[in-house]
């Protein structure tokens, strides 16, 4: 479930509430208790990098982390192409 910020506009409070997507936003602010709260557009708290998004998804192969597999063309290994890419013959 999502981490919501609000921000009261009375008395200017920030409080968090985990949330299901579903789930109604809140009004009545808990520092206060007036229906002033403002739902915060706030950036996510974790991080999508690194060359390891696909190491999971091949546990019973011997290929590992394909994304960072400087952009091999397996057409380039046969003398046809892939549809992205032209084969280069040698």
């Amino acid at each position: 479930m999502p981490i919501y910020e609000y921000q009261c506009e009375q008395c200017a409070e920030v409080t968090e509430a985990i949330q299901k997507f579903s789930d109604a936003p809140l009004s009545d602010c808990p520092a206060c208790g007036q229906p002033a709260l403002q739902k915060l557009l706030s950036a996510p708290a974790f991080r999508l990098k690194g060359g390891g998004w696909y190491e999971t998804d091949f546990k019973g192969s011997s290929k590992k982390n394909l994304s960072s597999s400087d952009n091999h063309c397996p057409a380039k290994d046969s003398k046809s192409s892939c549809g992205g890419c032209p084969a280069t013959s040698d």
